[in-house]
């Protein structure tokens, strides 16, 4: 008796599997994973077609864009970089949004509770988002550009890289600067105009001026044709008063941008030796001591 109910449990169960396997509507099954799988290929083909004609559009337009006259090729290959990579996310957030739907997914859901976490991430990142949007319109203005030199608040020296998060500026001591976009509020470009060259030269108070500016203008006439830096002048400003109640003998140029100091030296070292050849004598700064 209990072999015949153990046989008959074994013959029983196979056929309800079978009975179930049965009830199931394969052909339907088949149509809905064929269906499912050709809309996915399809808007797979068409979201590489998107990315394909969007990126050719991008190149032509910046290749158009770099051929113009005092286009700075460094912004505009960062900008070439960054417009790429924001057709790709935006081309796979949408691609992504549209399998998933395919699929089933509830999409609409998903984004409520992701728009929960985004906020709380938000929150968290706002540094790092002020950083990112300064940076881009940096770029896009152009307000620098990879060698410029620069001041940056207190920070100045020549800019080494521009990214969306950071500014990297190299001080003319060696000091390497690391600035958060968002912390940049003002930015003197020193790179961008002609820059001023003022040669002071310290004078007394009872020199002979007519001797002084005959001096000047020689050298003048033997050395300003020979420095190709020098855009205008020289601009004899004459004798001035300091602070200290001292006086200064000033001549003013307009030299190519990042030169001024060396015009400057150059000048200042020939102005002081051809006085001292005429018999001018210049006055040593003023020596203040203090207990």
């Amino acid at each position: 008796m209990k072999h015949l109910f153990l046989t008959t449990t074994m013959t029983t169960q196979p056929s309800a599997w079978v009975r179930y396997f049965q009830r199931i509507d394969w052909s339907q099954i088949l149509d809905k994973v064929l269906g499912t799988t050709l809309e996915i290929i399809l808007f797979s083909v068409l979201f590489l077609l998107v990315n394909s004609i969007g990126k050719r559009l991008i190149n032509r337009g910046f290749k158009s864009y770099t051929s113009r006259p005092g286009i700075s090729s460094t912004r505009a290959k960062t900008m070439h970089t960054l417009s790429i990579n924001v057709l790709g996310y935006t081309v796979f957030f949408f691609y992504l949004y549209a399998v998933l739907s395919v699929l089933g997914v509830p999409v609409g859901s998903l984004l409520a509770g992701a728009g929960i976490v985004g906020i709380a991430l938000g929150l968290g990142a706002q540094g790092f988002v002020a950083d990112v949007v300064t940076g881009f319109f940096i770029l896009l203005e152009g307000q620098i550009d990879v060698g410029d030199a620069v001041r940056l608040g207190e920070v100045t020296g020549t800019v080494t890289a521009v990214g969306l998060r950071t500014t990297i500026v190299k001080s003319y001591d060696g000091t390497v600067n690391y600035i958060p976009n968002r912390n940049i509020t003002i930015v003197s470009n020193l790179s961008r105009s002609n820059m001023q060259a003022l040669v002071s030269l310290p004078m007394r108070a009872d020199a002979d001026l007519n001797t002084v500016r005959e001096v000047i203008d020689q050298v003048n006439d033997t050395l300003v044709p020979k420095v190709k830096a020098i855009r205008q002048g020289p601009e004899i400003l004459g004798l001035t008063a300091s602070a200290n109640g001292t006086f200064s003998y000033q001549v003013k140029f307009l030299t190519q941008n990042g030169e001024q100091l060396a015009v400057q030296r150059q000048f200042l070292a020939a102005y002081i030796e051809a006085l001292h050849k005429a018999g001018i004598d210049l006055p040593s700064a003023p020596l203040t001591l203090t207990k």
